[in-house]
């Protein structure tokens, strides 16, 4: 269906054990309640990027602490992946600090794929805007999924990036759908918005002609040096009730608990699973900030019964039950 802002608003002012125990059911109708896909997340290009996203420490615009580093060698991420897939990994994402990567750099990144998928682990890239023919490049290597994140609504987005517009990045979502690529996109929580603001943003991922079928809902971690390092800290149930309305909204989708989780208790964690995340990044760290560690993260999924999965298929209905 389609949802207009406005109804994707009332969900969030539901009250909070209505609003979950309705997510809860759309969860469990369409994904195995007990399953938590794990992915890592690698980068493999970082700072220097020219955009302006007030979140990011690697903007070459801010003066964060975080260096230059060129794309890293093939060896070194075949190796970084089969560790992955060694510790429970099911999916391996590389991200690279572009604005749009370089035609040259595009082969390499090719290369990095068909060796990670040689591993049999699912794979993503995160690259920055994508051309058509970039796009296919990429699915011809045998990409699984390609992330670009809208970030929050198209009237707040002015906001926090102003070196590219809200339609580019639905130009670049198009591109990838072209070409038969899976899409992982999401957006940030925290960065001064509104309730509203995150009601369109749902919105517009829920209304896409084909909607995402990997949602990354990230918690923003503020970083010193960039323009929102003074943000303050979000009420965490408001960061559950995002995900619960995007269970709600994305029935289908696979909602993964991306940036922030390292600054989240066990207890919130586990609010964020019964609203409906059913994905973590999952390693010592996302891109350039932290991450719990793989050892609690395999004891936390432990207390809660819930089992790492390669995906969150949906349950024979007597089991659902």
């Amino acid at each position: 269906m389609n949802w207009t802002p406005a109804e994707v608003e009332r969900l969030f002012a539901l009250p909070f054990v209505d609003l979950m125990y309705a997510a809860q059911q759309v969860h469990r109708e369409h994904h195995d309640a007990h399953a938590v896909q794990l992915s890592t997340l690698l980068s493999i290009k970082t700072g220097a990027c020219p955009e302006d996203c007030a979140y990011c420490p690697q903007s070459v615009r801010y003066d964060t602490g975080v260096g230059r580093e060129a794309l890293l060698p093939l060896d070194e991420v075949r190796a970084r992946a089969a560790a992955a897939k060694a510790a429970g990994a099911t999916r391996f994402c590389m991200g690279a600090a572009y604005r749009s990567p370089k035609q040259k750099d595009v082969g390499k990144i090719v290369a990095m794929v068909r060796e990670v998928r040689a591993l049999g682990l699912e794979t993503c890239a995160t690259l920055g805007m994508l051309t058509p023919a970039q796009a296919a490049q990429l699915k011809e290597a045998g990409l699984d999924y390609y992330n670009h994140n809208i970030d929050t609504s198209e009237a707040f987005y002015g906001e926090i990036i102003t070196t590219r517009t809200f339609q580019d990045r639905l130009d670049t979502l198009e591109a990838v759908r072209a070409a038969g690529i899976h899409v992982c996109c999401g957006g940030i929580v925290g960065m001064g918005e509104s309730v509203s603001d995150r009601a369109a943003m749902l919105a517009t991922l829920a209304n896409l002609p084909a909607p995402p079928e990997s949602v990354p809902i990230n918690q923003l971690v503020p970083m010193p040096g960039t323009p929102l390092a003074d943000a303050p800290p979000l009420d965490p149930f408001d960061f559950v009730r995002t995900i619960a309305v995007a269970r709600i909204v994305l029935p289908k989708a696979t909602l993964r608990l991306s940036a922030g989780r390292e600054q989240m208790s066990d207890e919130l964690q586990a609010l964020c699973f019964l609203a409906g995340a059913g994905s973590i990044f999952y390693g010592e760290k996302l891109l350039t900030t932290g991450n719990p560690d793989v050892d609690h993260d395999r004891g936390l999924l432990a207390r809660l019964g819930l089992m790492p999965s390669a995906g969150a298929g949906k349950l024979p209905r007597d089991a659902a039950a």
